[in-house]
């Protein structure tokens, strides 16, 4: 299938569902086990997947690793759903993963704002302007520290290419100036899942991120749906159920991220393997016994998970 911007823009309009990548007990990728996952998503109307995200633990991969993960993702998911492919660290990396895309069967790309801690905004503009011209797909662009300005975000906005921003800093204020600065053609998702999802769909932001999509894709579904019919309140309501799931995920400075939604998948069933380091793993007990049970709750416990 050949996938269009305008087909990309509205996935981005929908939920950008971040995969894991699935580690086996040598610490190896094994993409494959993300079949399940995949099929879940698609059969719940999960609009865009990524690979090689944060969710998916990107700068713990090699880049040989991420590259597989590049390659052999988009066949699982087969055109069913936008495929987003992450890269990102060195602009060589980035260029590498980028030129590639396309051909491993990505329908765009989504650059990781650079973490050096000497980053210049206008350093920034040069990286994403060769990592989208290698590429040749819809870019969107992760924005994880508005400290660059908004004069850079909306020059970055203006390179060809790039159809997407996904705000991921709480400065909800922020995003809106942003987003009347850039003005139409550019979509900004909120960048920061489902619990920041309403106010930043208030200040002009459409989509969201997701990591709950690895477990739970029918409540992303139904908040997307939400949102999009203004119903404010359901949204809310939903968002509330995943409240513990999402403390669990900030514990440990966020360390622990990652490491929740796998070993929620374990508890399902759903063998992804660990957390590589710096997240945490495996869990706490404390935070381990909370999120089995909140798994009992949601009645996706299986007795034969662990292996």
């Amino acid at each position: 299938m050949t996938t269009t911007p305008d087909r990309v823009s509205a996935a981005l309009s929908g939920i950008s569902g971040i995969l894991v990548t699935p580690l086996d007990a040598a610490d190896q990728p094994r993409p494959e086990r993300l079949r399940p996952i995949i099929d879940r998503c698609a059969g719940a109307g999960v609009d865009g997947l990524t690979i090689n995200g944060n969710t998916s633990e990107f700068y713990s991969l090699t880049l040989a690793e991420a590259e597989r993960m590049q390659a052999e993702v988009p066949g699982l998911i087969a055109g069913r759903s936008v495929t987003i492919a992450g890269v990102g660290r060195s602009v060589q990396d980035a260029v590498h993963l980028a030129s590639r895309a396309k051909a491993d069967g990505a329908d765009a790309i989504m650059v990781h704002q650079p973490p050096d801690p000497f980053m210049a905004p206008r350093g920034v503009i040069e990286y994403v302007k060769r990592v989208a011209d290698a590429a040749g797909l819809p870019v969107v662009l992760y924005l994880r520290n508005d400290a660059i300005g908004l004069p850079a975000i909306e020059q970055l906005c203006r390179i060809p290419g790039v159809s997407g921003v996904k705000w991921a800093t709480p400065n909800v204020m922020t995003l809106a100036k942003a987003i009347h600065r850039v003005g139409p053609g550019i979509n900004f998702v909120c960048g920061l899942a489902e619990p920041w999802a309403p106010p930043m769909t208030a200040v002009g932001a459409k989509g969201f991120t997701s990591g709950l999509i690895n477990l739970l894709p029918e409540r992303s579904v139904a908040i997307r749906d939400a949102l999009a019919r203004g119903d404010y309140a359901t949204a809310n309501g939903i968002i509330a159920g995943i409240e513990t799931f999402e403390a669990l995920r900030a514990e440990e400075m966020n360390g622990t991220n990652v490491s929740v939604v796998k070993a929620a998948l374990t508890l399902t069933g759903c063998d992804v393997g660990h957390a590589r380091p710096p997240a945490a793993w495996p869990l706490a007990p404390d935070s381990a016994r909370k999120l089995e049970a909140l798994v009992g709750e949601w009645g996706l416990l299986r007795a034969a998970a662990a292996e």
